[in-house]
């Protein structure tokens, strides 16, 4: 079972006892936190696409850490005219390990076959 879910204004794909890395998160080290905005929901085969989300669905998380990720160097340069600018950039990360997925919304893909075969 898998998820696509919308976290910090990223999308991931997500499923249980997976580690992440996210955009800094406003939580404490140690609390759980639950993501509302699944976009996708895969139940072995079973998929639930949402419209833009998932209603009813949630991944729970726990913060493990809140770290600063590596260094990426933003190097600028005009030749031949002697501009240069060195400038660094370390992004601010939280480690999240997934808990669970709870996937309560009913799926469409079954719909979507009924629909086919009532048309032939």
């Amino acid at each position: 079972m898998y998820a696509i879910v919308e976290i910090a204004g990223q999308q991931f794909k997500v499923s249980k006892d997976q580690k992440v890395f996210v955009h800094r998160l406003a939580t404490e080290e140690g609390s759980k936190v639950s993501f509302d905005k699944v976009l996708l929901l895969d139940d072995n085969g079973n998929i639930t696409l949402g419209a833009p989300a998932i209603e009813g669905a949630s991944v729970e998380a726990k913060v493990l850490q809140h770290l600063k990720g590596d260094k990426v160097i933003v190097f600028k340069k005009k030749r031949r005219k002697g501009y240069k600018k060195r400038n660094g950039h370390r992004q601010s990360l939280t480690q999240i390990v997934i808990e669970g997925i709870n996937g309560s919304a009913a799926p469409k893909k079954k719909a979507a076959k009924k629909a086919e075969a009532t048309e032939e």
